[in-house]
């Protein structure tokens, strides 16, 4: 750095005058530190598995009065041990959302307009589809007259966001109906 004499000089007298200047108009001293209230004091709080990919890092979600009010990993969770990545750390948002359609919402084939169900009316129409399809492709002898008693005309993808408990009945149930097309998010 090419600085003259007369240059140095200028910048130390501009120096010692900011800090003496700013010694007098502000207060350099300790700042007091005022304890607060944790907002998750009183919430209740219960574990669940991050919906977004397949390695099923687990998080707390801490609720008050019906409204999440803080989501964070799971310290005690074997795959994360508290850490979550940049979309699991954004759960908050995606519960917490003004634009989250929170209703069914159907469009009936060959519409271009959107309409808003009622949950009691769309689980009786995913219940009549899948009795239909499964109807119109069970298969209960295949074409060597064997047994097999299955569905061809329907199939599902896991979600990574299900517990095994819940893998596990969700297993049952499609073995129920004769499926035999069963895949898990984390396979795909």
């Amino acid at each position: 750095m090419g600085i003259s004499r007369r240059g140095f000089f200028k910048l130390a007298g501009a120096t010692a005058t900011g800090g003496l200047l700013g010694h007098r108009l502000f207060d350099l001293g300790p700042a007091r530190a005022y304890a607060q209230e944790l907002k998750i004091k009183y919430a209740k709080e219960s574990t669940t598995i991050c919906p977004y990919c397949a390695v099923g890092c687990g998080a707390i979600v801490s609720a008050s009065k019906g409204k999440v009010i803080n989501i964070e990993g799971d310290p005690d969770h074997p795959i994360n041990q508290g850490s979550l990545c940049s979309k699991g750390s954004s759960l908050y948002q995606l519960a917490n959302n003004e634009r989250r359609i929170t209703h069914v919402m159907y469009r009936a084939p060959y519409s271009d307009t959107w309409e808003k169900k009622s949950w009691d009316w769309a689980l009786d129409e995913i219940a009549k589809r899948i009795k239909k399809a499964r109807d119109d492709t069970f298969a209960a002898k295949n074409a060597k007259g064997q047994v097999v008693n299955r569905c061809d005309g329907l199939a599902s993808v896991g979600s990574a966001a299900l517990d095994n408990e819940e893998c596990w009945l969700y297993q049952k149930f499609l073995r129920s109906l004769g499926l035999v097309y069963i895949e898990h998010q984390a396979r795909i």
